[in-house]
């Protein structure tokens, strides 16, 4: 028994895909093309997972990297200490603005 379903190319859905970015409304163009929009916002859906899945793979940090954190404690460190210094200023201009 066949499939009712239609096939359409990997090159096809990319134009689709990148024409539903561009215009960012996936029924205007499933309309446009004569298709269902729940299959184009299907096949965007799956392409930002892919690409998502892609992406991560390209910034894999070491987390032994010694480096990145020293720097991260630094600056945790001066966080800490800016927002204890806020907090100190504003008691400060409460006590002074009581008076």
């Amino acid at each position: 028994m066949r499939s009712k379903h239609k096939r359409y190319s990997a090159e096809f859905k990319n134009k689709i895909i990148k024409e539903v970015k561009e215009t960012g409304n996936a029924s205007l163009v499933a309309r446009k093309h004569d298709l269902v929009a729940g299959t184009v916002t299907r096949w965007v859906r799956d392409s930002k997972k892919n690409n998502s899945a892609t992406n991560s793979n390209k910034y894999n940090i070491n987390k032994d990297d010694s480096d990145l954190v020293k720097e991260n404690d630094r600056l945790k460190k001066l966080l800490g200490e800016k927002d204890l210094e806020l907090a100190i200023l504003r008691d400060l201009l409460k006590k002074t603005n009581q008076q």
